[in-house]
């Protein structure tokens, strides 16, 4: 199964490997603060895996600020989305009826976005569903789902848009789903709510061959070392 991973950003530095794929990655240069990074966007594809199998893939924020590329992993399906932070809220929007009754495939797949003591800060969540006969895609849908990490006082992250959509639901040669949600901090790391922005995207192709294909994409506003990006699907 090939994989590749791909990270952009905005200056000079290039890393590049990974696990019989082709990885490049850039970073911003550093921002003066210790800890403190600037902003980054990070891009990877997977190839669906197998029925019950999963496959997923991380990238954190090292030391300098720069993105640290992890292998790619592959093993058996599990239980996901899994709730790490201690309250977190969740919406889903079905982009067609159809996700609810189309369950000859079915893809999963999370973009997830965690801070260096572990807790899931936000998160988009994406489950397809499709059937195919006679070489078509006959009925196909993605519901989106987003949580986010609240903290006690009334704080923390929150949701602050959402888009999903379907570019075909019936009779389709394939189709192609996507999924976006925005979210923005304020609360004990930034009162000002200015710093940080996490935003998610999700892309699913179903074919009529029973195949599929996941991207996903996230900006970050601004970073912190030790953050790490989580995504992959099954």
């Amino acid at each position: 199964m090939n994989s590749r991973l791909s990270v952009a950003a905005v200056s000079a530095v290039s890393l590049v490997a990974l696990m019989g794929g082709t990885t490049v990655a850039t970073a911003q240069e550093s921002d003066p603060a210790p800890k403190s990074c600037d902003g980054v966007r990070l891009t990877g594809e997977l190839p669906a895996p197998a029925p019950g199998q999963a496959v997923s893939g991380q990238i954190t924020i090292g030391p300098d600020c720069e993105p640290e590329l992890g292998s790619v992993r592959r093993g058996p399906a599990s239980d996901r989305p899994a709730r790490t932070a201690a309250t977190a809220t969740a919406t889903a929007a079905p982009t067609t009826a159809a996700a609810a009754t189309a369950a000859g495939h079915q893809l999963r797949g999370w973009n997830e976005m965690y801070d260096c003591c572990n807790i899931r800060m936000t998160g988009l969540y994406t489950a397809s569903s499709w059937d195919t006969a006679d070489g078509r895609v006959t009925t196909a849908g993605t519901t989106a789902t987003q949580e986010w990490n609240r903290e006690p006082w009334d704080a923390g992250w929150s949701l602050t848009s959402q888009t999903a959509k379907d570019d075909c639901a019936t009779d389709c040669a394939e189709v192609n789903s996507e999924a976006h949600a925005d979210f923005a901090y304020q609360g004990v790391f930034d009162p000002t709510g200015d710093w940080y922005d996490n935003t998610h995207h999700s892309y699913v192709q179903l074919t009529a061959d029973g195949t599929a294909s996941c991207r996903f994409d996230v900006e970050l506003r601004h970073t912190f070392v030790g953050w790490n990006w989580r995504y992959g699907c099954e």
